[in-house]
């Protein structure tokens, strides 16, 4: 019998009584038992976060430099297991589970060049009589501890985007990684330990919903970031009291496609954003707006499209689509299919499930008050609508809660700045589809979709405070 794994406090491998079950969604195997922490450990990873602040704060730049590039080293050495891990643990096919550690590599070395970017400013303080001898100096300074709660989606390249800017940034950070993918958050763990890390700059505690809430609520933690559903990031910053938040949530991305788009081109993007990972994505394409002129002919070639993809086992190299996280987000999807379909949507394709793996389904006659439309599917599931009018797919794409990215295709250079304009996302995307993201790029939406930019950039200026030095500059006495 395998030993329960471990999770990490103050650089030491913690074991205790109380497991959880870490099964593989494909097949429902069991993958591992993951040590949950107790309230005495959670006490004890946070005033290990605390005592580790000042020896973390007190790393020049070429050593987080050092630590980061060695974390990537690691990362990009270990890939394939990682990868692996990946896989087992979500169900995230091999090929896109490959491409995540790729990412995670890019994430932690970006970050070791920020480490030694961090950018000051020189403030001219004489713009009053008075103040003609006062200069000022601005420098950024480490928040402190860092909280990170992330999801099951990115297991790797999402702890990523919350540990490289904290590390970077001269901050330790503690990791509460999702119950469903713990594994992966782990091995991060080691990695950074070998790589050098003082005790206590990262923290992996594994814990049940009630001390996550505690943690949230410590006022030790000076910043809380958050991934994962809307509901539960909103509840979270309710309860965080004085301390920073940042929350990336969710999103129901959508795409105009308009008549003078390459629709070879943009049916080909649409289907890969709506069915990579089976659409767990928070910019997956959902809704996709088509002007009447050349609906039909996009939806023809994006079924086509859609129709090569390959559904199953995620250890294949050929599967795109393996399956969702568990059987209640496969009963979940499958229910809302069924539900628009009861009240007159039509399935262009797919629109059943086996076991966990889900059709890739495309939609049409889809009306805005339908949960696969106003809703998150947070599945392989895209709409079809046509519209008229420029302005009035804008307005049909405003009208959700949510407002992460979205995408426009046309080659009306007009159009485009339009949409920038009057979108109501946090990034707009010209001839390409909302679920791109370049991992240095600002990142984060608007509405009921997040509050804050991550990015590794964005993110070093949400944990780190301004302070500003000022001089009464005198002249020397003595001087002839």
């Amino acid at each position: 019998m395998q030993e329960p794994r471990p999770f990490l406090v103050h650089g030491q491998w913690r074991q205790g009584d109380r497991t959880s079950r870490v099964v593989n969604p494909f097949d429902g195997r069991l993958i591992a038992d993951v040590v949950q922490a107790t309230e005495s450990d959670i006490e004890q990873a946070i005033t290990s976060t605390v005592d580790a602040a000042a020896p973390m704060g007190a790393l020049p730049a070429h050593a987080r430099y050092n630590i980061l590039q060695q974390i990537a080293a690691l990362l990009n050495r270990r890939r394939d297991e990682v990868a692996s891990t990946i896989t087992a643990e979500a169900g995230k096919p091999i090929t896109d589970a490959k491409r995540e550690v790729s990412r995670a590599v890019q994430t932690f070395t970006v970050a070791a060049e920020e480490a030694r970017r961090i950018p000051g400013e020189l403030v001219p303080l004489d713009w009053m009589p008075g103040s003609d001898s006062h200069l000022g100096i601005l420098r950024r300074f480490p928040i402190g501890p860092v909280l990170g709660i992330t999801p099951f989606n990115f297991p790797l390249n999402l702890v990523a985007h919350k540990v490289a800017p904290a590390l970077a940034a001269g901050n330790p950070i503690l990791i509460k990684p999702a119950p469903q993918t713990p594994l992966t958050a782990l091995l991060l763990g080691e990695i950074a330990l070998e790589a050098g890390l003082p005790p206590g700059g990262l923290n992996v505690v594994p814990c049940d919903n009630a001390l996550a809430e505690r943690l949230v609520t410590d006022p030790r933690f000076k910043l809380l970031s958050f991934t994962g559903s809307a509901a539960v990031g909103w509840m979270l910053k309710a309860k965080c009291g004085k301390k920073k938040v940042t929350l990336e949530l969710g999103g129901n991305a959508g795409v105009v496609i308009e008549p003078d788009a390459d629709l070879d081109l943009a049916a080909q993007r649409c289907a890969a954003g709506g069915f990579g990972y089976a659409g767990q994505t928070c910019i997956s394409v959902q809704r996709v707006f088509a002007h009447h002129s050349i609906a039909e002919l996009f939806t023809t070639k994006l079924l086509m499209h859609v129709a090569r993809l390959k559904a199953g086992d995620p250890t294949d190299e050929s599967t795109t689509i393996g399956p969702v996280i568990d059987s209640a987000a496969a009963h979940r999807i499958e229910s809302w299919i069924g539900e628009a379909v009861a009240a007159g949507a039509r399935v262009l394709l797919g629109g059943n499930r086996m076991g966990s793996v889900v059709e890739a389904t495309v939609l049409s006659n889809v009306k805005p008050e339908m949960k696969v439309s106003c809703q998150e599917v947070f599945g392989p599931v895209i709409t079809v609508t046509p519209y008229r009018q420029f302005s009035d797919a804008i307005t049909l794409l405003n009208q959700s809660d949510y407002g992460l990215q979205a995408g426009v295709f046309t080659q009306d250079v007009n159009k485009i700045f339009y949409a920038f304009r009057h979108l109501e996302v946090g990034a707009v995307l010209a001839n390409e589809i909302p679920t791109f993201r370049a991992d240095h790029m600002p990142y984060g939406g608007v509405k009921d979709s997040g509050l804050g930019r991550e990015g590794v950039k964005a993110a070093i200026e949400d944990m780190t405070e301004p302070r500003l030095l000022v001089f009464n500059v005198k002249e020397p006495a003595g001087l002839p």
